[in-house]
């Protein structure tokens, strides 16, 4: 396994696989890496010869006064955990090399940017998509696997990646949970034994909007009124949205007679977390 820090060497890295033949995957995270990024490198190991995982803490999808300096950092952890899994070439680079003096340009991701997180976290998307159509371009890779638990991220990248004759295979990884349904996330660290007990009620939540689906229920409203019952019962949850959108453009839904996603995303005293149930 190779640990670089220079986009020219990563490039050098995949001229030297390509002219092997071999399949290239990307899996670009931020690092503190759990059991769902592992997921996401295995199912990268299953579909490609050569492994690319990306650690990088985008300063450009933080907002002032978001958790940009206190994010998990754990790189000797995560190259561990890299190592085990038979990744082949993790690329850690530093700001400046991905952002040098002078650095302007940002993709603009339209509407499907402005919706649920985009709401809140203005700007935020725009940063996402940026650093992972650079990490494309300096890559190269035949796909580009990311977690399904960050559902606006994926289409957002989907989309960005059709509009832009990219020519990557983008595939989604279903969300890995805790033993009692909480999606894993880096952020989950942040949160204290209360805080935690209380956000087990995501999965719960999810798990009452779905049952209403599966039993005929086709009206927006009352599906995500059997969700938002669930979390309101918590009295450190304050929910920012629940939404019943369209899977490709996320615009929302006031009855499921297509393809649809429950989003959702809540603020505890610790963190904001979100998740997500595709309801087909």
């Amino acid at each position: 396994m190779k640990i670089i820090e220079e986009i020219g060497q990563v490039k050098a890295e995949v001229q030297i696989a390509r002219s092997k033949g071999r399949r290239i995957a990307l899996v670009p995270t931020m690092g503190a890496l759990h059991a769902g990024h592992v997921e996401l490198i295995r199912e990268a190991r299953r579909r490609s010869d050569t492994v690319i995982l990306s650690i990088f803490v985008n300063p450009t999808q933080f907002a002032p006064g978001e958790d940009f300096d206190s994010y998990p950092r754990t790189l000797e952890t995560d190259i561990k955990a890299c190592r085990a899994e038979g990744v082949d070439i993790i690329f850690t680079p530093i700001a400046t090399e991905l952002y040098p003096a002078g650095f302007s340009t940002i993709i603009d991701v339209g509407e499907i940017g402005r919706r649920l997180c985009g709401a809140s976290r203005p700007g935020h998307f725009s940063g996402v998509a940026t650093i992972v159509l650079k990490l494309l371009n300096i890559t190269e890779p035949d796909l580009a696997i990311f977690g399904k638990k960050d559902f606006q991220q994926l289409s957002i990248i989907e989309q960005m990646v059709r509009d832009l004759n990219k020519g990557v295979e983008v595939v989604g990884v279903e969300t890995v949970r805790e033993l009692d349904g909480l999606a894993m996330s880096s952020r989950n660290s942040y949160l204290n034994e209360a805080e935690r007990s209380c956000a087990s009620a995501l999965p719960r939540a999810l798990g009452a909007a779905s049952e209403l689906f599966n039993s005929g229920v086709r009206d927006s409203s009352s599906v995500v009124a059997a969700a938002r019952k669930v979390l309101d019962a918590e009295s450190l949850i304050d929910v920012e949205y629940i939404k019943i959108c369209e899977v490709r453009s996320l615009e929302e839904l006031e009855t499921i007679d297509k393809k649809a996603v429950l989003a959702l995303a809540v603020k505890l005293p610790g963190a904001r977390l979100i998740d997500n149930v595709e309801l087909y």
